[in-house]
């Protein structure tokens, strides 16, 4: 496992990493939001482990919480937001064919990263 890298709107750490998939454990602090971003050469399946916010894929919003699975299809433009008071924890689980940070375009951020 990697060590924990920490985001503006809270951290992540990579569980699994394999030529077929990643695995990563990210943690929304409350108020916190991903930045509107898709990938051109991966999907994504995303679990809610615990807490709430609201997931958006390609303008639909989805309100989520301990339990709920989001999917995002290849070059779809998604970004969770922990809309509570606690933490929002995911498991995501992306499949396709690279997984590197570089194939993240931002399209909007509230922290001023695009």
């Amino acid at each position: 496992m990697e060590a924990t890298n920490k985001r503006p709107w809270g951290h992540f750490e990579v569980l699994s990493d394999a030529p077929d998939h990643k695995v990563k454990r990210i943690v929304v602090e409350p108020g916190g939001i991903l930045s509107l971003q898709r990938h051109k050469l991966r999907s994504e399946h995303w679990f809610i482990v615990s807490g709430s916010g609201i997931a958006t894929v390609d303008g639909k919003e989805c309100h989520v919480c301990a339990g709920s699975a989001i999917d995002i299809p290849v070059g779809a433009a998604h970004r969770m937001e922990n809309t509570s008071t606690d933490k929002l924890v995911i498991i995501e689980v992306q499949t396709g064919k690279y997984f590197g940070e570089d194939d993240i375009e931002r399209l909007e951020d509230k922290y001023g990263r695009v």
